[in-house]
């Protein structure tokens, strides 16, 4: 804690007490409050600090594939089932977005690996919120926190990939702030923009082989002496008398020292004149402030430089590459071919021919994705109901939902003409062949919003079909019966510009599964939507 204080000493050591008593009439119990938790602290066990230390902040190993939870069990995040939620900040200094990003891009060999895994990345940078702020500030909270976790089902409801969560700020309504959320896709390109390569990397490996060595000679040379003479009792003085923790201890009521500070306060408070606003002292007490802090800051900033060129003059030298050398090594990465002759794709493709009506709509649906850029989560929502809520999917279970689509998504990826020519096999029966080609037409949403190619896709489905070709909107859910909730009827009518989705963008979709909605939603992502819409943003580095 008093290492992540002196990244920001100014604010740490001056300025939040001047904060406080600028405020004191209002701000002293959150500031306690804060204190309390922040000056607290959580025991480890030897092997959880081990673990924390070894597998994760020396030699990264859970990004090379190298950590194990124990002897024999390794930890793959290509084995991760649940969405991924990344949140990052280019405001904050300990772990920087390129920082907080750079295992996906050093993980997997590009993003239809992710879809080939199943996998939903989802990640969102910030501007300039801090390291902790990401978790505890009661911005983000009551924005990017109730955001994400509103999001949840939909979020699951996506199809495997690597999509940038957006959260705009719309207008205030009934006493509540609403946001638009969207998704856009990204690729590994764009995570690379924002860092400028892995060579400033190398001097930690120099650093992560020392760390392991010094480990190696303290368990067999220092640790049995420790041991034997370290007590418990002296463990708990040692950490009683911890620096922070006997500083914030002696200016406490438990010292009984400071209960004449606590009198002599009490009488301030009670006759205390607060200054007129406009009075001059003020305006030289803030700019005193102001550039106390900013002296402060300064050193800080000349400590870290000098501290950055020491570390590279120890450890950026030849000798120190070449003792790094053996910690150097990257997780290795699929070829295509290779991602293509993974035993589940194989299967799939083996499958072609077989199915019925869930596989077909499903199949179809993947198939509209082709385009897709991004997606605003009114429109999965209602795709994630068509799939869950309307049968026959809802009494396929989710895992053997997530299976199909698994399934039909790595059809549609590798053998595109195939999945529309085979399409007659798994729809024997004239009556279901129009019914699956109304639902497919249902999730799109209205014509007009359908961008030509879409349209010639759902033309082509029903020509294989041998269906008349499409005539009108379907507006209501060709599936849906009266539900138990009594829930009205999603229909797809138009949608406001702020919940309409992005326009123009046409990304690859090679898109591979578990609860993938937005294959069926994401059709609409090449759709042309009403004038003036708002569009998710392109990634850093490229143009809108």
């Amino acid at each position: 804690m008093q290492n992540f204080e002196l990244l920001n000493p100014g604010r740490t050591l001056f300025r939040k007490y001047t904060d406080l008593f600028r405020d004191i009439d209002k701000g002293d119990a959150a500031f306690l409050e804060f204190e309390r938790w922040w000056g607290g602290f959580f025991l480890l066990n030897e092997a959880e600090i081990r673990w924390i230390v070894e597998q994760l902040f020396v030699g990264n190993r859970l990004v090379k594939n190298e950590a194990r939870i124990e002897p024999g069990r390794p930890l793959d995040l290509k084995a991760i089932r649940a969405p991924i939620i990344v949140f990052a900040s280019h405001g904050d200094n300990i772990t920087p977005p390129q920082q907080a990003l750079n295992w996906i891009a050093e993980t997997y060999a590009d993003v239809q690996e992710i879809r080939i895994r199943g996998q939903r990345i989802v990640y969102m940078v910030h501007d300039q919120v801090g390291h902790l702020g990401i978790f505890v500030s009661s911005q983000i909270a009551n924005k990017e926190h109730s955001e994400v976790a509103s999001t949840l089902k939909t979020i699951e409801a996506l199809a495997p990939g690597l999509y940038e969560m957006h959260i705009e700020d719309v207008q205030e309504r009934d006493g509540r702030k609403h946001f638009t959320v969207g998704f856009a896709e990204r690729t590994l390109e764009d995570i690379a923009t924002l860092d400028d390569g892995h060579a400033d990397e190398r001097p930690f490996a120099a650093v992560a082989r020392a760390s392991e060595v010094q480990a190696q000679i303290y368990d067999a040379v220092l640790r049995p002496f420790v041991k034997a003479a370290v007590t418990g009792t002296m463990a708990e003085m040692s950490r009683s008398l911890h620096p922070q923790r006997l500083m914030r201890a002696l200016a406490s009521s438990r010292n009984p020292a400071m209960a004449v500070v606590e009198d002599a306060a009490a009488r301030v408070a009670a006759g205390r004149a607060k200054a007129a606003p406009e009075n001059p002292f003020l305006a030289a007490e803030a700019l005193w402030v102001q550039a106390t802090e900013q002296m402060i800051d300064f050193c800080r900033d000349s400590s870290d430089m000098g501290h950055e060129l020491v570390f590279h003059m120890m450890w950026g030298t030849p000798w120190a590459r070449a003792f790094g050398r053996t910690h150097e090594a990257r997780r290795t990465r699929k070829t295509g071919d290779e991602l293509r002759g993974l035993p589940e794709v194989a299967a799939a493709l083996y499958a072609i021919e077989t199915g019925g009506f869930a596989e077909a709509v499903i199949r179809m649906l993947v198939l509209l994705a082709e385009n897709r850029g991004g997606v605003r989560r009114a429109r999965l929502e209602r795709s994630s109901r068509v799939l869950t809520q309307d049968e026959p999917f809802r009494s396929l279970g989710a895992e053997r939902r997530a299976l199909m689509i698994h399934q039909q998504t790595l059809i549609a990826t590798y053998e595109p003409d195939r999945a529309i020519d085979t399409l007659p096999l798994l729809l024997p029966d004239p009556a279901e062949r129009a019914l699956a080609l109304k639902v497919v037409q249902f999730v799109p949403g209205l014509q007009a919003e359908m961008s030509p190619r879409t349209l010639s896709l759902l033309q082509r489905f029903g020509a294989v079909l041998g269906l008349p070709p499409l005539e009108g909107d379907v507006l209501d859910d060709p599936l849906q019966t009266v539900p138990e909730t009594g829930a009205e009827t999603v229909a797809p009518q138009a949608e406001s510009p702020a919940e309409m989705p992005q326009a123009g963008a046409a990304l690859p979709v090679d898109s591979a599964l578990p609860s993938g909605m937005l294959a069926i939603d994401a059709a609409l992502a090449d759709g042309q939507g009403a004038e003036g819409e708002p569009e998710l943003p392109p990634a850093p580095g490229k143009e809108a």
